[in-house]
């Protein structure tokens, strides 16, 4: 049973209400923004609610025992809200949102609907929706080790113990064959796939502080997986980190890592449920299968 604050009571049995609703976003680098849909903008707890941005709340659920429950929040992309570049940039990904029903002759008298993250956001055009995910989707998250072959370290964490200096590199932008090729100039030569997987690190230009994943990588064309959110000119700079398929083969080969694979490399796989015992197959010869 959610506890209702005496204040908040006392407005809602006054017969007429003056509510409204207030979003209050933390993203992960700290930035805090707070919106709202009433006309005018709001302080709440030290936090400056804007209006004026078009948001307002498109759906909502609530469900019982841990089934996830979360809803949408609809809006405009303006300066004052949530820009396209920001959020095409992953700035918004796994954010923090408050959602606050609020007395707009008092905000002092509020109440806590919902505590969640930002889950996947749907761009058309000047428009976006944002899936606010309850709480209870970390329940479905993976924790701890699980049993597979390939390798469930990341390159250079604390279980894998590659040391990342020694694989990673930089370089800058010579031309854009495509809106997600680069053609570029590395700092070294470096084998063909080395940096398929990998990680991009923009460190000038628009993009500065952004991240992408490497699709391909052969020679000094780099494919990434998604189009830069903001423009990409010559002579930006970046970092390279190079990438790992988890596979035990690249781990030793590549990496000279084999002792600290965090797989099971021999584990028996599907195709060793399915085949049968040695021995007990029939003799596909071209004869009868009954005598």
């Amino acid at each position: 049973m959610r506890d209702i604050p005496n204040a908040f009571a006392a407005h809602l049995a006054g017969g007429v209400t003056t509510l409204c609703r207030c979003w209050s976003l933390r993203r992960r680098d700290g930035v805090a923004l707070g919106f709202t849909d009433h006309d005018c903008d709001l302080g709440l707890a030290g936090l400056v609610h804007a209006a004026r941005t078009g948001l307002e709340a498109a759906e909502a659920s609530a469900e019982s025992g841990f089934a996830v429950s979360g809803g949408d929040v609809a809006g405009a992309l303006s300066s004052l809200g949530l820009t396209e570049a920001d959020i095409a940039g992953g700035l918004y990904d796994g954010a923090t949102v408050e959602t606050w029903l609020v007395d707009w002759t008092n905000p002092k008298t509020r109440l806590l609907i919902d505590v969640g993250t930002i889950g996947e956001v749907r761009r058309e055009g000047d428009a976006f929706v944002a899936e606010l995910r309850g709480l209870a989707h970390r329940l479905g998250a993976e924790r701890g080790r699980t049993f597979r072959a390939t390798c469930g370290a990341d390159l250079g964490d604390g279980r894998c113990r590659v040391d990342l200096a020694a694989w990673q590199t930089t370089g800058r932008v010579t031309g854009l064959p495509e809106p997600a090729t680069l053609s570029v100039t590395l700092a070294g030569g470096f084998a063909d796939g080395l940096f398929t997987g990998g990680m991009l690190t923009w460190t000038e230009g628009a993009n500065a502080g952004l991240r992408a994943d490497i699709r391909l990588q052969l020679g000094t064309l780099l494919e990434l997986w998604t189009v830069p959110p903001r423009p990409v000119a010559a002579g930006d700079a970046f970092s390279l980190t190079a990438g790992c398929d988890k596979r035990l083969a690249t781990c030793r080969d590549r990496f000279a890592n084999a002792i600290n694979f965090q797989g099971f490399p021999h584990m028996p796989g599907n195709d060793a449920v399915m085949r049968a015992v040695p021995g007990s197959e029939p003799v596909l010869d071209g004869g009868s299968l009954f005598r």
